[in-house]
């Protein structure tokens, strides 16, 4: 159930706007932030994205120390007219995707537009428009509700609940920026396979002068290293261009070098990569660039910021 997955906002679905394209949306978002929420409703925004960002990723630690563990979720899959509900404890989620764990795939789910509402500064609604993507192209339409409430002075989701409609298929068209974000959201996953799903079955990864990685398994296995290198690990996207039929995606790394036999330093390193999408919209070569040198000098001493 790829909805489920998708949605896993308390309480509220979201709804996709087909007037309005992701970059329009994110401008939605951005606006609300900053003229009109004030410091408890940015804390509740934080939130539900720190909720769909751990549900694409499927980053059930994060989950869990956000949501109740008295919460249920209320789900509605609406498909050619017909609704599909049911009605689950947050519980039983977790234990029905673990055991389905290698067959999750990650997804992406930006907000539209938010609407909330804070009861006495304990109950909080909030109601977000999402678009889910999978790989850069949107999917389906999800309206999420979320009901919070403070517990010990922190706000947790005790109800999670919305519906999930398909898009129509013209509106189903890959989005290059869209692709990288997601991207850029699975390095954080600390799941390494899903970093490779965004390549072709026989992509190629190469970074600096190393040996190219071909295949997703061996591109799984140097995403690990980073991710073992860094278990707390963010990458952001900084830039994207595009020229002819070549895309640079630039990303900055943050993180503690705290893996196995690390040096306990934080590190902060800025790059790039050089993509050739396919005809499918999966990344058929990637060529990566960073500062070695800075990189060890951070690793060994960590990052003068």
């Amino acid at each position: 159930m790829r909805i489920v997955l998708l949605t896993l906002v308390l309480g509220s679905s979201l709804f996709y706007s087909c007037q309005s394209n992701s970059n329009n949306a994110e401008k939605i978002v951005e606006d609300q932030k900053e003229n009109s929420w004030n410091p408890e409703e940015q804390e509740l925004i934080a939130l539900v994205e720190k909720l769909l960002i751990a549900a694409g990723n499927s980053d059930y630690q994060t989950l869990e120390s956000i949501v109740s563990n008295k919460s249920n979720m209320g789900i509605a899959i609406l498909r050619d007219g017909v609704s599909k509900n049911s009605v689950i404890t947050i519980s039983e989620f977790f234990e029905t995707e673990k055991n389905r764990d290698g067959k999750r795939k990650p997804y992406y789910e930006p907000v539209n537009e938010y609407k909330i509402l804070i009861n006495k500064g304990q109950i909080a609604f909030v109601w977000a428009d999402a678009t889910l993507h999978k790989y850069g192209v949107p999917r389906t339409n999800n309206i999420d509700n979320f009901t919070l409430i403070k517990e010990d002075g922190e706000w947790k989701f005790i109800n999670i609940s919305f519906t999930n409609t398909a898009l129509p298929e013209e509106l189903q068209k890959f989005d290059i920026e869209v692709f990288a974000k997601s991207y850029a959201q699975v390095w954080c996953s600390q799941r390494p396979n899903f970093v490779s799903y965004f390549f072709a079955e026989d992509g190629v990864l190469q970074i600096n002068n190393g040996l190219p990685a071909e295949g997703r398994e061996a591109i799984t296995k140097v995403a690990k290293s980073f991710m073992e290198t860094f278990p707390d690990m963010v990458v952001s996207m900084d830039s994207l261009s595009t020229n002819k039929d070549k895309t640079t995606f630039h990303w900055t790394l943050t993180g503690t070098n705290s893996g196995i036999n690390g040096t306990g330093n934080k590190v902060r390193i800025s790059g790039y990569e050089e993509w050739l999408i396919n005809d499918d919209g999966f990344i058929q070569e990637s060529k990566g660039y960073f500062d070695e040198k800075e990189y060890t000098r951070q690793l060994e001493s960590g990052t003068d910021k």
